[in-house]
């Protein structure tokens, strides 16, 4: 294929997202691990399912970059989740020197790639890679927005009882618990959820949202989610692969745009072949304002803590 997109992070992220990549065809995969056969193992169970699945992308495995050179978009899912006892300085602090570390590797091999950040904190960690890579703006992308949009939509959808084909929402802010679900801007075939559901009811799927992750941590006990999150990724990769321009919520770096300054928030952003081409600034009350504010303290607060521990 003419198209190559490097997943970092073999773990269930990372693997799940070069599976989807690879049965849309949308790119030939390379998956890389610092873990000795992982990348390696889970790029040939992948190569292995392809006569079944019916797709002829290319798949490589491996614990080195220059496999990865000149990529289309690298997606680093890379990074450790919260262990017992471990302080939120300690996860943050590790993962922000595997950022630095990987970010450093992928411009060195692919300095025109475009990237999309998955590891948590998110915001955060699209802040150390921004910095790391030297990447302009337009070429650091987060994902959060699609996936808490892709909750807010399946948790309408089964309030309602409808395709979830007929359902848009849009979250914004931080990825995390200050993020701003917009009930106004969210429908179901065309029609405000506002018009279709009790004030009640509404907040409730808005808090659900926001606890989205936690609630599915919660269940596993053992991890956290991996299949929405890499079908987000996927839809913003489809996107720029593809020039397909949609709109979509992504971390984007902010210079004025919502009265916001350099800053990585969820916003409403054009993805084509340039990476993002346009923020695009929607109406917002108050209140909702107030809430992207908010987020947006949080998110500035991350990025001070990120550079105590630098």
């Amino acid at each position: 294929m003419d198209k190559k997109v490097t997943v970092i992070g073999a773990g269930n992220v990372g693997a799940t997202t070069a599976q989807r990549l690879a049965e849309k065809e949308l790119c030939d995969v390379v998956l890389i691990d610092i873990a000795e056969g992982l990348p390696q193992g889970k790029a040939l169970d992948l190569t292995e399912a392809a006569p079944v699945e019916k797709h002829d992308t290319t798949l490589i495995g491996s614990n080195t970059y220059e496999d990865s050179a000149n990529s289309d978009i690298v997606i680093i899912t890379a990074g450790i989740p919260r262990k017992p006892g471990m302080s939120r300085d300690d996860l943050i602090k590790t993962n922000m020197n595997i950022m630095k570390s990987v970010t450093a590797d992928v411009a060195k091999h692919s300095p025109d790639a475009i990237l999309i950040i998955v590891s948590n904190p998110l915001d955060a960690m699209c802040h150390v890679a921004y910095e790391t890579s030297g990447f302009p703006k337009n070429r650091v992308i987060g994902m959060a927005g699609v996936l808490d949009s892709a909750r807010f939509r399946a948790f309408i959808s089964m309030e309602l009882n409808v395709s979830v084909e007929n359902t848009h929402a849009f979250v914004l802010g931080g990825h995390g618990d200050t993020m701003v679900p917009l009930p106004r801007y969210s429908t179901v075939a065309g029609i405000p959820i506002t018009e279709l559901l009790s004030e009640k009811k509404i907040e409730a799927l808005v808090d659900r949202t926001r606890k989205g992750g936690g609630e599915i941590v919660g269940l596993l006990k053992t991890g956290s989610a991996f299949y929405a999150p890499s079908s987000a990724a996927v839809e913003m990769a489809e996107s720029i692969l593809k020039d397909k321009k949609k709109i979509l919520p992504c971390a984007a770096y902010l210079e004025g745009e919502y009265g916001i300054n350099n800053l990585f928030i969820g916003v409403p952003v054009k993805l084509g072949t340039g990476g993002i081409e346009d923020i695009i600034q929607i109406t917002l009350t108050e209140k909702e304002a107030a809430a992207l504010n908010k987020s947006a303290d949080a998110v500035k607060q991350l990025v001070e803590d990120l550079k105590k521990l630098a």
